[in-house]
């Protein structure tokens, strides 16, 4: 199976029981079609960089979950048919296997000298200039 990440903004005239009630309906396309809902992210209402069909603020909602190729086609499909739904994207994550990093022998950084300053010609390291 593999993993997808779906955005989408809500018109910010709804209700908030409708809005949960949409937000509800679309999680439940991917239980439907023998999905796994990994996490569910509402950020809630925000202002946009720009208008969306007369909208300048909208509920943004994020789905993270697994499952087959037709579970976002079927999330695009209501998306469309559905007013409230300003915009929307799905992308395909790629499964990463948690990699851990190496560390360095020498965990401990050498302390770094004062980078020298540049001085004229033929002054000593003690010396003021006058």
């Amino acid at each position: 199976m593999k993993i997808y990440e779906t955005g989408f903004l809500l018109a910010p005239n709804l209700s908030e029981d409708d809005t949960d009630k949409l937000i509800t309906q679309m999680a439940d396309v991917i239980s439907q079609r023998e999905g796994k809902l990994i996490k569910q992210e509402r950020w809630g209402r925000h202002r946009m960089a720009y208008s969306i069909k007369r909208w300048s603020e909208a509920f943004f909602v994020f789905f993270h979950y697994e499952g087959r190729p037709d579970i976002p086609l079927e999330l695009e499909r209501r998306f469309k048919q559905t007013d409230a739904v300003l915009r929307y994207l799905t992308l395909q994550k790629e499964a990463k296997e948690p990699t851990r990093r190496k560390r360095k022998k020498n965990a401990s950084p050498e302390p770094r000298e004062a980078a020298a300053e540049p001085r004229p010609a033929g002054q000593e390291s003690g010396e003021e200039v006058k």
